[in-house]
This record gives structure tokens, C-alpha cells and sequence, in this order.
């Protein structure tokens, strides 16, 4: 497809065959993966603790959705794509921010609405946004992310580049006409779209076997001869091979790939959520898979780090949520005439 821009990637693009060198120890990838791994996992669990706890002293409003027991998938996703691939996804989102490169202080600065925030302050818990990460959201409307990421995914194409776009939704989201849509124009142009469905099990609060007669979610991509497959969702290096896979066939022109990553919210939807709709016997069940819990085991009995090397990631990790909470609560709030700017293209007749 000819256009008059085009916009070649600039940033170097990974290989995890560079780390692929853990094979002494019976692994397939190296020390510095699985710590990375266990490193953003761990980050993004400590950080949604922070921001459960601080809801509930009424510093954070509004709705909040935490993505605890979720943090293999991003570490999954991030360990393959590039930082040229965009990402878009849902409202359960600060855990994948994170790991695009969207920083601690100004996440939780946009948890608590400050002018610091990562939007200044206007876009909440739901509405994360960063351009020079690529990264287009946090929506919070159930699937209007899938057709705006099926267009970004289109401009790569447009300007013939080899990026792609990760287009991340929830089990919910499926049911949404616009799904299919996006999915039947992503395979007839053969679009540049990983389509990601993070299937923790019960949408907002209804079970998949509740809502459908089709229970293996990954059939769903066989009516449009979308590639696809089931992915566990608890084992960051399961997320990256199979991420892996996908972003292969992508790049080669052969069109859009899609992936169900079986999950789990430990958490209900929202901070207001029970999860009564669920037995306790089937939550243990996952945290016994626990993905941080599970990676930090291997590292210890593999003997890729020491007791010592974990405790010292794990006070790192303490000490910058600490020094993000910090961060927020002493930022300032956004001065009111910040109400227009951002969201309206001046002269807008209907302002006074």
C-alpha cells in the first residue's frame, strides 16, 4: 500500500533469542528475563495494592479497576513488542501502562486527579494516555477500543512500517458488535493487529459459561479464518511465546493474529465489587498459580538470584511506590481553565 509518509521504525527492535541463553539451568530463557519478568509483575502488584489502599482512604474516586492477578499477560506482551507497536486496551489498564513505560509517580498522580497525573489529572483510574509511549488508553466505554485499534494498527500499515498494535480487551468486550466489525475489515486488509482477549472469567460480574453458548474463546477468531489460539495467562513465559508466535505472522504481512489469555482478577470488577458470584475454593486455586509468587519460586530454586538479589528488588519496588504515593499526594490539583485545554480546538463556538 503506497503512501507519500512513511514512517520507518527508529528504535531497535527486541529478539528473545538474545535471551534465550538460560539453558544451562534447563530454561529456556535467561536471568535477565526471568527477572524482568518478576521485576514488572512485582511492580504492578504492589502498585494496585497502594491504589486499593489508598481508595479506601478516600484519596482516589471515582472507579477503580486493579489488575491484580493479571500481571503475566503484560509481562508477556512487553518482553516481545517494541516500543514502536502501539497498545490500546481496556479500563483495567494500569498494570499494562506500567509496563509500556508510563512512570509510577505519574500513574498514581492520575489515580488521585493531580495536574502531575499522566492526562493531568483529567483522565482518572480508566483514561491513561501517553504518546510517547504509545500507549492510546485505557476506555472506558466495553469495546471502543477494539475499532480504534484496529485503525492504529491501519496507519502502520498505511505507512508501511513493520509495527503493530496490540488491541487488548476483556472477556466482556465480545459480545460488542464492534469486535466483529473491526475484525472482519482487519482480515480483509490484512491489517497489522494482535487482538488480545484477557479472559479473567466474568466480565463484570457474569460468568463466560453464563453469557454464551461459546465457553472456548478462542473459536471465536474461526469465523473470519483469524490464526488463533488459548494462551495461559498465569505464566509470563507462556504469554511471550505465544505473543512471539503471533507478532512472527504479523510483521510478515500475513495479516491480524488473535490470542485468548486465560487470567484471573483476584479482586472484583471494581473496588466496589464483593465478587460473592464466585466460591473462595476457586480464587485460592489461581493464587496458588500466582504468577509473581510462581516466577520468584523459579528464580530461588533455579538459583538465578538469591534470597538477598529478591529482597533487593523487592525493597526497590517498596520504596518507589512509596516515594509515588508521595509524589501524588503533595502534587497539585489541575487549575480549573485547565477544564479546556486538551479537549477543545480553539475558536469552539460553544464555549462562553
Amino acid at each position: 500500500m503506497a503512501s507519500a509518509t512513511k514512517k520507518p521504525a527508529t528504535r531497535t527492535r527486541k529478539t528473545s533469542s538474545a535471551k534465550k541463553n538460560g539453558t544451562a539451568k534447563g530454561l529456556k530463557y535467561s536471568k535477565e528475563q526471568y527477572l524482568e519478568w518478576y521485576t514488572l509483575m512485582l511492580r504492578i502488584r504492589r502498585f494496585e495494592e497502594r491504589a486499593l489502599m489508598s481508595y479506601g482512604q478516600q484519596k482516589i474516586r471515582g472507579f477503580c479497576h486493579v489488575y491484580i492477578g493479571q500481571e503475566a499477560v503484560a509481562a508477556g506482551i512487553e518482553s516481545v513488542i517494541t516500543k514502536d507497536d502501539g497498545i490500546v486496551t481496556a479500563y483495567r489498564q494500569h498494570g499494562t501502562a506500567l509496563g509500556r513505560g508510563v512512570t509510577m509517580k505519574e500513574a498514581m498522580a492520575e489515580l488521585y486527579g493531580k495536574a502531575t497525573g499522566i492526562v493531568k489529572g483529567k483522565g482518572g483510574s480508566m483514561h491513561f494516555f501517553s504518546k510517547e509511549n504509545k500507549y492510546f488508553g485505557g476506555n472506558g466505554i466495553v469495546g471502543a477500543q477494539i475499532p480504534i485499534g484496529t485503525g492504529i494498527a491501519f496507519a502502520e500499515k498505511y505507512n508501511e512500517t513493520k509495527n503493530l498494535c496490540v488491541v487488548m480487551f476483556g472477556d466482556g468486550a465480545s459480545r460488542q458488535g464492534a469486535l466483529w466489525e473491526s475484525w472482519n475489515m482487519a482480515m480483509t486488509w490484512k491489517i497489522p493487529a494482535l487482538y488480545i482477549c484477557e479472559n479473567n472469567g466474568y466480565a463484570m460480574g457474569t460468568s463466560v459459561e453464563r453469557t454464551s453458548n461459546v465457553t472456548d474463546m478462542s473459536k471465536l477468531g474461526a469465523s473470519f479464518e483469524m490464526p488463533s489460539e488459548s494462551v495461559d495467562g498465569m505464566d509470563p513465559a507462556a504469554v511471550h511465546e505465544a505473543i512471539e508466535r503471533a507478532a512472527k505472522h504479523i510483521r510478515s504481512g500475513k495479516g491480524p493474529y488473535y490470542l485468548e489469555i486465560k487470567t484471573y482478577r483476584y479482586k472484583g470488577h471494581s473496588v466496589s465489587d464483593p465478587a460473592k458470584y464466585r466460591e473462595k475454593a476457586e480464587v485460592k486455586e489461581y493464587q496458588d498459580r500466582d504468577p509473581v509468587k510462581m516466577t520468584e519460586k523459579l528464580i530461588l530454586d533455579k538459583g538465578l538470584a538469591t534470597e538477598d538479589e529478591i529482597k533487593a528488588i523487592k525493597n526497590s519496588v517498596k520504596e518507589e511506590v512509596a516515594e509515588a504515593a508521595k509524589f501524588a499526594e503533595e502534587s497539585p490539583w489541575p487549575d480549573g481553565a485547565e477544564l479546556y485545554t486538551d479537549n477543545y480546538s480553539a475558536p469552539y463556538p460553544f464555549l462562553t
